[in-house]
């Protein structure tokens, strides 16, 4: 699923992976290009550190939402997770492993995208929904 995540965020807001962890090559970070705070991270970890059964790695994304308390609904439903390894409460992780629906994901990719942007951007987007 990433190569799809890739292609959305590229078609809808002309970025491309970054890859700036030399210990973790294949984790790519998605980010704005003005501001360069990051809106996506994508992982491949064990299973077992979610919490779910087996030792078997799975891809999951990080992305931030605008409200605590959407998060804490969010991570009640299958394929949700509080962020991993990450502190802030406004972030989540999403199994990549088709448990969550590809335009839910691009949906949360979105929110994320909307609530890292620099004001002016964030005020932009907010006034063409």
């Amino acid at each position: 699923m990433r190569e799809e995540i890739f292609q959305y965020v590229k078609k809808k807001y002309k970025v491309e992976p970054d890859y700036p962890f030399s210990t973790a090559p294949t984790y790519p970070v998605l980010r704005h290009k003005d501001n360069r705070k990051w809106f996506a991270l994508i992982m491949d970890i064990s299973r077992e550190k979610l919490g779910l059964e087996g030792s078997e790695h799975v891809d999951i994304m990080n992305v931030k939402l605008g409200d605590s308390m959407l998060v804490d609904m969010i991570v009640r439903q299958p394929g949700y997770f509080y962020g991993y390894h990450i502190t802030r409460s406004n972030w989540i992780s999403i199994l990549l492993d088709g448990t969550v629906p590809f335009e839910e994901i691009c949906q949360w990719i979105d929110e994320s995208y909307a609530v890292t942007a620099s004001g002016k951007k964030g005020k932009k987007r907010k006034s063409q929904e």
